[in-house]
């Protein structure tokens, strides 16, 4: 069963400073446009003042944009982990892995990567364990982290609300089951593969051998879900996981770009996968 992904484009810090504008009070329509402040740096290079942290990006991405917004060797902030002191959910056994919480963080004059991972993951824990999601992961019988892992499951697989909350019905309805979640994201994550969403052709498609890994993020092969969240979930993703959609759902296919097809019968999922590849293969044939 391939769940594959609607396109969806982000913008990410690519580089220092690439995405940075000077602020002069910027209209565009009619409309005040905010945009991240630049300031200088002691070599008098221009050097962003806030990093933007995307939703769904996973903590290795969001650790190369601290490394390149503070300009910092690559692989600087991964290893300052270690003296973070990170408050996590004893769940998460230090990974700070879906607690990164997509937001945009001032840059400090003394700024260090273990006070931005810190700070990320202090706003993660306000927005999380607060009344609203705490009581809904109870309400559903699971714990935050719990709430936060199919998040991340729900912000990798669709960009809508509307869809985010059937995704969430799905996996409760196949965990509910005793079924595995197949789901294409975990197998993304686990093989460190691309969830960029751009078009439908180049959406990464799960093959057979995908889903014969041996990782603990296979969810074709190991039951229930995988043992961290997969991304950074937003407060939509949030939402849909503690409050999922009314439906008996067990399978979707996103046919094509804002098509996702959600079903209970596996015949009529299969036709719609059939769908899915033909017109794939028609997307290949005009790009080719």
């Amino acid at each position: 069963m391939h769940m594959n992904t609607p396109p969806r484009s982000t913008i990410r810090l690519t580089r220092r400073g690439r995405l940075a504008l000077i602020a002069t009070g910027a209209v565009v329509a009619g409309t005040a446009v905010a945009v991240p402040l630049l300031t200088l740096d002691s070599d008098g290079e221009e050097k962003p003042s806030t990093l933007v942290i995307a939703q769904g990006w996973r903590a290795g991405q969001v650790y190369d944009a601290v490394d390149k917004a503070l300009a910092l060797p690559a692989g600087t902030t991964k290893k300052s982990l270690a003296k973070a002191n990170l408050k996590l959910p004893n769940d998460a056994e230090g990974n700070p892995e879906g607690y990164l919480f997509p937001a945009t963080y001032p840059l400090q004059e003394k700024a260090t990567p273990d006070r931005l991972v810190s700070s990320m993951v202090d706003t993660a824990n306000k927005k999380f364990n607060g009344a609203p999601i705490a009581a809904g992961a109870q309400r559903n019988a699971m714990n935050v982290y719990q709430a936060v892992t199919i998040a991340s499951i729900v912000q990798a697989e669709v960009a809508t609300k509307a869809d985010m909350g059937k995704v969430a019905r799905v996996v409760f309805n196949r965990l509910e089951r005793g079924l595995p979640l197949q789901m294409d994201s975990t197998i993304n994550y686990a093989l460190n593969r691309s969830t960029a969403r751009t078009t439908s052709r180049t959406t990464p498609r799960t093959t057979e051998a995908d889903t014969r890994i041996d990782s603990p993020y296979n969810s074709y092969r190991r039951m229930g879900l995988p043992p961290t969240p997969i991304d950074s979930p937003g407060e939509d993703a949030m939402r849909a996981a503690i409050n999922p959609a009314p439906g008996d759902w067990l399978y979707f296919v996103t046919v094509k770009p804002g098509d996702t097809r959600f079903t209970a019968d596996q015949a009529e999922h299969q036709r719609n996968v059939a769908e899915f590849n033909r017109n794939r293969q028609k997307s290949s044939a005009v790009a080719g």
